[in-house]
């Protein structure tokens, strides 16, 4: 039977499902100190059955099928796929059972009494759907959220939103390869079932251990930069993982606008950007070849994008009197650009739905679209698929110009690809590319149906490109109250966004025929 009318052998996906329910699991062993060090004891026993439930269906599966075949590239993406997902299923597990655990303390476990807006955060947590989009969010590094208030969450939720997050920046299936895996095994085609390609070593396991070496490195950068500007420990460990993972989460209730600190908002452009560079030609640069932020076509135009995005954010903010001042223009503009176009989404300007025109709420849309490098932990189309489309329809019409039987090459990355090579690099970039578009306006469509009247099409466009590009900034659309309807949309978005949209379609191309006996 066909690949493609059956989900294939269903060992190779148990097995691998297997293994990232193991990573997952030892995550949450790991996240038990946090209560433990913050004195939340009464969240020690959640967090321990969260764990437990994962790495036994996780050993299970990884044991029953250790013997089965190593994936081929359907059952990577099929593995991808459904692992994404099911990550984000389990991952919720927190979230529900210290919202449970505080609200009925069955074991008099000294659980916190809450009131207010504390109480309504927390309590949202007790609805598995608001549990699974917080956890989708977190791993996919969206940062659009459920929460009335993120300095109210205990310290364990907090860190477990920050955490899930800062994973979910370099991927999960890198993290279990990484721990897991042995050369050999498959990991190359489960890597690049996870939007990768670009290897550092020859070797899959040292590629990937290289690149988390490089991520704790920067983490611990940021961290220290962040602390050193004014920011407090706790905040700039948070903000510091989630901001090079480029997720966006924050633990503050109005995200990097609560400090109202220029200094902070400037630190973190740096931390932005390191996340927007792909992770290979962080190694090259950190091995002293600087040479490489110039020369590579990405990394370039990630500096190029970022500026000239900026400056006409910037222009539409000083025409349109949103602030007092050139100097706050500048501040803001800035930040919500790099913030967007990374897919970071943190937020420093306030009214960013209300106050902000169409004009300027659809420039940062366009930053969410596009993303940055592909290889780095970005969302969006990504500059390399930009690139090669505008760059493969100039020389489409070019062609025009040139006998029949005339030798051209396409030059891209330095690469001189032949017409037969370019033509499969533009077909892949313009596939992905309309079906993101496609998937943005299915989204839209359904958020203008759900929602009530209030929002503007500029509202709707703008979260949903935020949620599909895996950005976090809003609109004030999002949260508890949203209809069931565009919370499943947005998982969706958020899903399909962070894998690229191809391995899900395989997924669910695999379930529908496999489903029908086909």
């Amino acid at each position: 039977m066909s690949h493609f009318g059956t989900l294939g052998d269903p060992r190779t996906v148990a097995r691998d499902l297997g293994r990232m329910l193991q990573a997952l699991s030892g995550l949450m062993l790991v996240s038990v100190a946090i209560p433990m060090v913050w004195m939340e004891l009464w969240a020690v026993p959640a967090m321990l059955v969260s764990a437990a439930v994962p790495l036994a269906l996780g050993t299970l599966l990884a044991r029953r099928y250790r013997d089965a075949k190593n994936p081929d590239r359907f059952h990577g993406m099929v593995v991808a796929a459904s692992g994404w997902f099911v990550v984000a299923v389990f991952g919720s597990l927190p979230f529900v059972l210290v919202a449970w655990t505080i609200r009925l303390d069955p074991m008099m476990l000294d659980a916190p009494t809450l009131t207010g807006r504390a109480a309504s955060t927390v309590a949202a947590f007790e609805h598995p759907l608001n549990a699974l989009f917080e956890s989708m969010s977190g791993f996919t590094g969206t940062g659009l959220t459920m929460t009335d208030d993120e300095a109210a969450l205990p310290r364990t939720l907090q860190w477990w939103r920050s955490f899930i997050e800062w994973v979910g920046g370099v991927g999960v299936i890198v993290l279990t390869t990484a721990i897991l895996s042995r050369p050999g095994s498959g990991s190359l085609t489960l890597y690049e079932s996870e939007a990768r390609s670009e290897k550092i070593h020859p070797s899959i396991v040292s590629t990937v251990r290289t690149i988390w070496w490089i991520f704790l490195l920067f983490t611990f950068g940021s961290v220290l930069l962040l602390w050193l500007v004014g920011m407090p420990l706790w905040d700039a460990i948070n903000h510091g993982m989630t901001g090079l993972a480029t997720g966006g989460f924050s633990i503050t209730d109005n995200s990097i606008a609560t400090y109202d600190s220029a200094l902070i908002d400037y630190a973190l452009l740096p931390i932005m950007t390191l996340g927007s560079i792909a992770f290979p030609i962080h190694y090259l640069v950190l091995r002293g070849d600087l040479s490489h932020l110039y020369e590579d076509l990405q990394t370039r135009w990630v500096f190029l994008s970022f500026t000239v995005g900026t400056a006409v954010l910037v222009g539409l903010l000083v025409v349109n009197g949103t602030y007092d001042s050139v100097e706050a223009a500048v501040r803001y503009g800035a930040f919500q650009f790099v913030s967007a176009m990374s897919c970071t989404g943190f937020q420093t300007a306030g009214g960013l739905g209300t106050d902000w025109t169409a004009e300027a709420q659809l420039t940062v849309s366009l930053g969410m679209v596009l993303g940055a490098a592909a290889g780095s932990t970005v969302g969006g189309i990504k500059l390399v698929r930009a690139l090669t489309l505008s760059k493969g329809i100039l020389f489409r019409i070019a062609g025009v110009f040139y006998p029949a039987d005339a030798v051209r090459y396409f030059r891209l990355n330095g690469r001189a690809l032949s017409e037969e090579e370019a033509a499969r690099e533009f077909e892949e970039a313009a596939i992905v590319a309309f079906l993101w578009f496609l998937f943005l306006g299915v989204g839209t469509l359904t958020l203008l149906l759900a929602l009530p009247d209030d929002y503007t099409l500029a509202n709707v466009v703008f979260e949903v490109a935020s949620a599909q590009g895996n950005v976090g900034l809003s609109s004030g659309i999002t949260g508890p109250g949203m209809p069931d309807a565009t919370k499943t949309m947005f998982l969706f978005n958020m899903w399909i966004g962070r894998l690229e949209i191809i391995p899900v379609l395989v997924l669910l191309r695999g379930l529908l025929y496999g489903g029908l006996g086909r």
